[in-house]
């Protein structure tokens, strides 16, 4: 069966957060897991955002940086390319989920997901795992306890 973690789930994987430890364990028990080209961005992005907030040290960033370049050149991750086709994906994701206030970005990770033929969806956002559920994902979220800490 093959899933696909967005940027929100896989921080989890390099800064202790709540729920850390749930989605290494759900992620030990997989083959493979897929992200897409975005998540290279996006997860740089959101370092860079945590420390400039002062939720993490320069040092943790560093830290969690190296980590997760090493995993990606030992292949830890199955990288899914962004195409033309899905960004029309997306796009039609969000006119079909009308009801959902779903992001670009966030529409773009379901869009790969969909396009690469994944079941499962790992996300630890509220209005992503809406969507993916609506989409017919298999959706495993991880969540913190409060509704208010959605991003």
């Amino acid at each position: 069966m093959s899933a696909y973690i967005d940027t929100s789930a896989l921080a989890k994987c390099y800064i202790r957060e709540p729920r850390s430890f749930d989605v290494l364990d759900w992620l030990d028990a997989q083959d493979s897991v897929s992200i897409c080209s975005l998540t290279m961005v996006e997860f740089r992005c959101l370092l860079a955002r945590r420390r400039r907030a002062g939720s993490i040290s320069g040092e943790i960033e560093a830290a969690a940086l190296a980590r997760w370049e090493t995993d990606i050149d030992g292949g830890m991750w199955r990288l899914e390319r962004l195409e033309h086709e899905d960004y029309n994906t997306a796009r039609q994701m969000i006119e079909r989920l009308k009801t959902v206030p779903l992001r670009a970005l966030d529409a773009l990770h379901l869009a790969a997901a969909h396009n690469a033929v994944c079941q499962d969806f790992l996300t630890a956002d509220r209005n992503q795992a809406t969507a993916a559920a609506m989409l017919g994902f298999t959706v495993h979220t991880f969540f913190e306890a409060t509704p208010d800490t959605q991003r």
